[in-house]
């Protein structure tokens, strides 16, 4: 760690819970921000299953990010968890970035989220996303969020509104100098050659989840988990690498298999790409593929995928 950034008397250091619906870019906006991939990005809602890190340093301080899973309507207890994932980092948070897809209108979820944002008294940044893309639906969020609060949002304290694109990088720089205008002084709390405090597993799990959900049908992906079973370090630098792909109907497995195994074969090759990379080293990767039924509202099964506990 860097001991003579950290004796800065202005330094400072916090944590922000990235919030928002499904499919607002969450994930994106983070990899954007420390410019590097740390959470999986896809087109899927709810991909994003567990509180991520991400972490951001410069001579300013450092900023601990959570990306959290999408806030919806749950219908099944791996919905129920992921949602109180995400709720329960509202509480923890020095800041809030309540980030809203402007080109997508206000709905059921947006007003749940909205309501129990109301009384919080963290600050929080109302981030309008997808900017790039028209954000014609902006003036939907300003008026929820007023109608909510009771006031016009230029007379609320601690709230800013900042409008955004993950994808373009469009105004990334000041979001990160509003962050630290709201961030305590202090020591940082991470290494600040990290950015992401992920486990292993679960980061590797994740990527070959990503390359599942780039080549499933539409109704398969939310009945997907991965299961990462080993990981060994074997003669000549191979890391070999067992995971278990959990699919909730039988007819599934077909589908994640492909005709002649062709499917299967695209996703482990896509994937060994990207885990090379991250670990640094050649990977022998393991697929199978096994029917859970109904493994969502199974305790059990989401102890052992992780998602039964904090990520």
């Amino acid at each position: 760690m860097d001991t003579q950034e950290n004796l800065e008397k202005d330094f400072r250091c916090g944590m922000v819970s990235i919030i928002g619906r499904p499919n607002t870019g969450k994930s994106t906006l983070l990899n954007a921000i420390v410019d590097e991939k740390i959470a999986i990005v896809s087109s899927v809602p709810q991909t994003t299953r567990s509180r991520i890190r991400g972490i951001y340093n410069d001579k300013r301080g450092q900023i601990i990010f959570i990306d959290t899973p999408g806030l919806h309507l749950p219908q099944d207890r791996l919905g129920a968890w992921m949602n109180s994932t995400a709720e329960g980092t509202m509480h923890e948070a020095d800041c809030i970035i309540y980030l809203v897809d402007a080109n997508k209108p206000t709905g059921q979820e947006e007003e749940m989220i909205v309501s129990r944002l109301k009384n919080i008294k963290t600050p929080v940044i109302l981030g309008l996303n997808k900017v790039d893309l028209n954000g014609k639906r902006a003036d939907e969020y300003i008026s929820l969020w007023e109608k909510v609060k009771g006031k016009p949002i230029t007379e609320m304290k601690s709230f800013v509104l900042l409008p955004l694109s993950g994808e373009t990088r469009y105004n990334i720089d000041t979001l990160i100098s509003l962050i630290f205008e709201f961030l305590p002084v202090g020591p940082a709390l991470y290494p600040t050659d990290i950015v992401s405090d992920m486990p292993q597993k679960m980061a590797i799990a994740d990527i070959i989840r990503e390359k599942l959900f780039a080549m499933m049908r539409e109704e398969v992906p939310h009945s997907l988990a991965v299961n990462v079973e080993e990981i060994t370090l074997k003669q000549k630098k191979v890391t070999y690498i067992r995971a278990e792909i959990l699919v909730e109907r039988d007819s599934q497995k077909e589908i994640v298999i492909g005709k002649g195994g062709q499917v299967l074969k695209k996703v482990g090759t896509l994937a060994r790409i990207e885990l090379e990379e991250l670990l640094e080293s050649k990977v022998f990767l393991d697929l199978n593929v096994k029917w859970q039924k109904k493994w969502r509202d199974d305790d059990t099964v989401l102890q052992d995928l992780g998602y039964g506990q904090d990520a």
